[in-house]
């Protein structure tokens, strides 16, 4: 299984950051892309970047890219990834919401079993940080309506779906994770500490390896 990592958008696509400017979703994203990429790599799976560069590559070419890696190997021994922080407004003002989700295009797919199994495994993964949001939404960090797992149950999976490129595309299975929000500052401070990197790779490593492992079975 060759293994596409994906990345949010580029050094030259204005905001995509926090408030504050302390997480810049374009170098967050390429960093947890790296060491998903690295981690996978170091387990023994064939895994690499979809996009190496820095700047902003477009939609198009990302699923060019893709769809050449699956003309050769066949759409069936390829996944595709692409690693994201959601947000809640684009006015530059810390919001109230916050959480992990995954994105399917719209269906029933072949990519839907990837995202229940990223879903599950954030869901184990990520329970230091649901911890930590029960506590904080206390104290109004989040608002009433949030959840530290998003999903939407209602065709029976906990992946949104959504027509975004990336997803629409891409020939092979392809999912798009939203890892928490860069305008929560809650949410901010988990993402740019070592825990909260150390983990948000571990759910995508883990949850990877755990779909290819039901795909042989």
């Amino acid at each position: 299984m060759k293994i596409l990592i994906d990345n949010g958008h580029g050094v030259d696509t204005p905001g995509k950051c926090s408030p504050d400017k302390s997480l810049r979703e374009y170098k967050w994203s390429r960093e947890i892309a790296r060491l998903i990429v690295a981690s996978l790599k170091t387990r023994g799976y064939d895994a690499e970047l979809v996009v190496p560069e820095d700047n902003d590559i477009s939609l198009k070419e990302r699923c060019r890219r893709a769809n050449a890696v699956c003309a050769k190997l066949g759409t069936k021994n390829v996944i595709f990834v692409s690693i994201h922080s959601n947000a809640a407004g684009g006015d530059g003002k810390w919001k109230s919401a916050g959480g992990w989700c995954v994105y399917t295009s719209p269906g029933k797919t072949r990519a839907d079993e990837l995202a229940t199994s990223l879903w599950n495994t954030a869901n184990t993964v990520l329970e230091p940080y649901k911890e930590r949001f029960s506590v904080l939404k206390q104290s109004g960090a989040y608002d009433s309506r949030q959840v530290p797992m998003r999903a939407d149950w209602s065709d029976g999976d906990p992946d949104y779906e959504a027509r975004f490129a990336v997803l629409t595309g891409t020939s092979c299975p392809a999912v798009l994770t939203e890892s928490l929000f860069q305008d929560n500052k809650a949410d901010v401070d988990f993402l740019l500490s070592e825990d909260g990197k150390r983990l948000i790779t571990q759910l995508h490593v883990d949850g990877i390896i755990n779909y290819i492992k039901n795909q042989k079975e």
